[in-house]
């Protein structure tokens, strides 16, 4: 794979190199956007932001090791060569797409309204059974964390799992047009982002923008559970995942031991084999499904599939399980949705012991937010849970549903601070306690609590 050098990346965005002759052609490897991250040979983007801006940093990056940076306005007292552009943003979208194009290795691309991170982990954590991944880190999917990953591709790279997140029209292509997958999973069409897109149909139309950017070979694994998915025509070849019998990959006998792993059968058209993933949550069972598919697809066996599922390992505050000594702690608290919030009640609902949710709002729902609120409270009341514990604005509809379905313990905190004073008396010694919310409403302050709580 082609390298990329100060000159090349002066031409690529249409920027000025600045620096000594002799540095115009130095290998530059990787990009990064933190001074902190910086490793030898990387490309430092000086990012302006309204508290801190990149630029104030890049002196520091060289001293890590950056080869070149990449900036927006002249920068004074370095030791190292630049390349000065309009906007660094979109020059660093410039040099991923470009970079992307140089590479021949299957690129997977993964988005849907629920489940993007934890599909890409399973993708990765299958592919990794047989070949060295590249993937997302963290969940890095925006237009910013896309071409750095897609920069961090290297020659010993042999497939690449490219997670791609949207809240709005437009910003698939822009990430597509970068990615051009050669594999695309959606997973869901789901209540997110409804702030900008409205409703499920111009969530539908947002997503699939990424099929305009996906050649004629290419190939959507779509969830075929999902009534609008099940019926959208990508223009490509469409492999099907679920649990119903028409998907071409299905789950079958579904297993849970407890907070331990989840097992199933994995059916498709080539037979049946049985999977045991190590991680809490029944959903497990069916967004393993589009990484076993991935998996066929690029020619791993039955055994290397099971290989990869077992080895795959929950990326912070998804479905994380804590022993506490005290509790059993399930840090859900990354993010949430309707379908994801419903799923982690049905899989603490079959856990045995005193189970309790604590739930805050659930963010960007549009128009729709009040009834999807009543609509959790409604289903906790029909998980049987033994405790809710409600904290926010709209959580209070989640109070509300749980309540006038016939819940009677139950507790609504406006703010977090009043939650975490009451939580000694709501919290008893061995509960299996479940916290989730939308990732801004900072939940991690609740599990961090939780975690260090004696009782």
């Amino acid at each position: 794979m082609k390298h990329l050098t100060p000159q090349i990346i002066a031409d690529i965005t249409g920027g000025e190199y600045i620096g000594r002759d002799e540095d115009l052609n130095i290998r530059v490897q990787g990009a990064a956007r933190d001074n902190r991250e910086v490793m030898p040979g990387n490309l430092f983007i000086c990012i302006p932001g309204t508290r801190v801006d990149g630029h104030s940093f890049a002196q520091s990056a060289f001293e890590a090791g950056a080869a070149c940076c990449l900036a927006e306005r002249t920068l004074t007292d370095v030791t190292g060569p630049y390349v000065r552009v309009k906007s660094t943003l979109e020059a660093v979208k410039t040099l991923g797409g470009y970079y992307r194009s140089l590479s021949d290795i299957p690129i997977i691309g993964i988005t849907g309204s629920v489940g993007k991170t934890t599909t890409k982990e399973l993708v990765a954590a299958v592919l990794g059974a047989r070949f060295s991944v590249l993937k997302t880190p963290e969940n890095l999917n925006n237009e910013l964390g896309v071409p750095l990953t897609l920069l961090s591709l290297t020659d010993q790279h042999e497939a690449a799992v490219i997670e791609m997140g949207i809240s709005d029209f437009g910003e698939m292509s822009v990430l597509a047009e970068m990615v051009r997958p050669d594999i695309l999973v959606m997973t869901t069409i789901g209540h997110a982002h409804l702030d900008a897109l409205g409703d499920l149909d111009g969530v539908l139309k947002a997503k699939t923008e990424v099929f305009l950017y996906m050649r004629a070979s290419g190939i959507g694994i779509l969830n075929g559970d999902d009534e609008f998915l099940r019926k959208y025509d990508p223009g490509l070849r469409k492999i099907t995942f679920g649990l119903g019998h028409g998907n071409d990959f299905r789950s079958e006998n579904i297993r849970a031991d407890g907070i331990a792993s989840v097992s199933c059968d994995i059916v498709s058209d080539k037979g049946r084999f049985w999977v045991t993933i190590p991680a809490f949550g029944e959903h497990l069972a069916m967004m393993a499904l589009p990484a076993a598919a991935a998996g066929r697809l690029l020619g791993l066996s039955d055994e290397e599939i099971i290989r990869g599922l077992n080895a795959y390992i929950p990326v912070g505050g998804r479905s994380n399980v804590k022993e506490t000594g005290h509790i059993t702690l399930i840090d859900d608290c990354y993010n949430a949705s309707p379908a994801s919030v419903k799923a982690a009640l049905k899989s603490l609902a079959g856990l045995t012991g005193r189970r309790v949710a604590i739930l805050g709002d659930m963010l960007e729902l549009g128009d729709h937010a009040d009834d999807l609120h009543r609509e959790i409270g409604e289903a906790a009341y029909r998980h049987s849970l033994d405790s809710l514990i409600c904290c926010g604005d709209k959580a209070r509809l989640v109070y509300d549903g749980f309540v006038t379905s016939g819940g009677t313990s139950a507790r609504y905190f406006k703010t977090k601070a009043e939650l975490i004073a009451e939580l000694p008396e709501l919290i008893e010694k061995d509960d299996i306690v479940l916290v989730k919310a939308s990732h801004s409403m900072g939940f991690g302050e609740i599990v961090e609590y939780l975690a260090a709580m004696m009782i």
